[in-house]
């Protein structure tokens, strides 16, 4: 009978040097795969910012800077009378703030005057004035003449939608009611369709300010557009890179929406149970912030950021530059686009919104001063 044969002694799993070898290798890979992946992200981010560019100056020769405003006109609304309204004073994580301890507000302006001056107007009592942060606003005018007031607003950097109601005898704003819904939960600006009705911009899906910033940094596409009433709240547009202004054509037909990082405005169109539906997308070279129509021609003009990464970074001996389109004809297969204004920091840092009313133009900004122009 033969010997029985001995099988060789199996090695401990992992010690031989084949495996550590091996195992290094997928680490290295795995690591480099990672690494790719961020510089990939990066690299996409800084083109979405448009961080390399700079704008050529295109200067309007009737301009001066508006006296009262020094820390930010984000967003401006106008009413038929030549009443103008702005937002002042947005403070957001991430953002440079010329007055950081100041509570924003809400300024007033008389576009009939022959030197119009910026008035802050007074808010009623119980309102919390200390935590005030508005951010886009929006104007109603009810059947009765009544105009309401809408204003984002980021008290502790929350999400709420505030509603007023102006009261011109007085210049002062009555609060009538706050917002706040899961649907809103990092709410950029705002159209308003109605006395307690409005179409509001979600620039980014998380309301966490890290969750943000993962969000914006691997281009999700999850911001959106919601439609608020005291009835009724839905999302009725999804699918933005960071929807941000939003504005709807004088026949109240469509609402326009501009996606800042993707250098776009949606058009969609608007139906009767308030539910949009996307017609077309005009795509330009720039940050596209705030949108404001023109009531006699339905032109848009937008606010624009040539660079973003420069609002974002602060160097006040490189500022962050201004630019302001006219979109004419958005309707048709060839939209005119015009740069009406453009500056390298030297006079407007950031614009974020641009509103035209008989030959006069206000170019406002996310945290520097405010233009009065004369076209």
């Amino acid at each position: 009978m033969a010997p029985p044969t001995e099988l060789p002694a199996r090695p401990e799993r992992g010690s031989a040097p084949g495996f550590r070898a091996m195992g290094r290798l997928v680490a290295v890979g795995l690591l480099g795969i990672a690494l790719a992946l961020l510089g990939e992200r990066l690299l996409a981010l800084r083109n979405r910012l448009k961080a390399s560019r700079e704008v050529e100056s295109v200067d309007l020769p009737n301009c001066h800077l508006i006296k009262g405003i020094e820390a930010g006109s984000e967003d401006i609304d106008i009413l038929p009378s030549g009443l103008a309204f702005f937002s002042a004073g947005l403070k957001f994580p991430g953002l440079h703030s010329f007055a950081p301890d100041k509570p924003g507000g809400i300024l007033m302006m008389d576009l009939k005057e022959e030197k119009p001056r910026a008035r802050e107007l007074r808010i009623s009592r119980g309102f919390d004035l200390a935590s005030f942060n508005p951010h886009g606003i929006s104007t109603f005018i009810d059947n009765d003449d009544t105009v309401y007031l809408f204003v984002v607003n980021h008290p502790e950097f929350k999400n709420t939608v505030e509603i007023f109601k102006f009261e011109e005898a007085e210049n002062s704003l009555l609060h009538l009611k706050t917002v706040k819904h899961e649907l809103l939960p990092s709410v950029n600006d705002i159209t308003a369709v109605g006395p307690a009705h409005f179409y509001a911009t979600n620039d980014h899906y998380f309301s966490d300010p890290f969750l943000k910033y993962l969000e914006t940094y691997l281009n999700l596409h999850w911001a959106n557009v919601v439609y608020y009433s005291p009835n009724e709240v839905k999302v009725v547009a999804e699918g933005f890179d960071s929807a941000n202004g939003i504005n709807i054509s004088p026949d109240n037909k469509y609402i326009y929406v501009a996606d800042v990082l993707a250098h776009e405005i949606h058009v969609l169109e608007k139906h009767p149970n308030m539910n949009l539906t996307q017609l077309k997308v005009l795509e330009l070279d720039t940050l596209v912030d705030n949108l404001s129509i023109d009531p006699s021609s339905g032109d848009i003009w937008v606010g624009c950021h040539p660079n973003g990464q420069k609002l974002f970074v602060y160097d006040p001996n490189n500022p962050p530059s201004s630019e302001v389109l006219r979109i004419q004809n958005i309707l048709s297969e060839k939209p005119t686009v015009t740069t009406v204004y453009a500056n390298n920091g030297s006079v407007l840092q950031g614009s974020s919104v641009a509103s035209v009313y008989d030959g006069k133009l206000l170019i406002g900004t996310l945290y520097h001063r405010a233009l009065y122009c004369e076209l």
